[in-house]
């Protein structure tokens, strides 16, 4: 095969449509532009949210609080889903994802104190409720901070 021989698969490309080539073409005269105002001008474009001059509506609506976007949010278990785990098993998120309770987990694990633990588990997160601790060190578990 010689490169003067290469051609693209059949159906990926398309031959551009011709613009005010007659009224014969369908895109004559005006071009598909239809008649004056700001989309038929050459240039005229219209940027993201513009609403022609009123007031856009992400600067009317007020804003409130503080959004930091930085945070790095973390991925929250409750303390019912950790009872499908055996007993004295470590729990940490690897082993949560292999089990299925949660899909990812980016940036950390936090366990919540939702429900109860029946068995007796070592588990690694990057934070606990306080009640979350307690429950799993009754069961006589183990809360380790990671």
């Amino acid at each position: 095969m010689k490169l003067h021989e290469l051609s693209p698969v059949a159906g990926s490309t398309h031959v551009g449509k011709r613009k005010g080539r007659g009224i014969g073409t369908g895109n004559g005269k005006t071009g598909g532009r239809g008649h004056k105002g700001q989309k038929a001008r050459s240039g005229g474009k219209v940027r993201v949210g513009f609403e022609g001059g009123q007031m856009p509506l992400v600067r009317r609506i007020p804003k409130r609080g503080f959004n930091n976007v930085f945070a790095k949010p973390l991925t929250a278990v409750n303390l019912a889903a950790l009872n499908c785990f055996e007993d004295g098993a470590t729990v940490d998120a690897a082993a949560l994802i292999e089990a299925g309770v949660i899909s990812a987990c980016p940036y950390g694990l936090k366990v919540l104190a939702n429900g109860t633990v029946t068995k007796k588990l070592t588990v690694k997160a990057a934070a606990f409720s306080e009640s979350a601790k307690e429950k799993i060190e009754q069961a006589g578990g183990k809360a380790e901070v990671v």
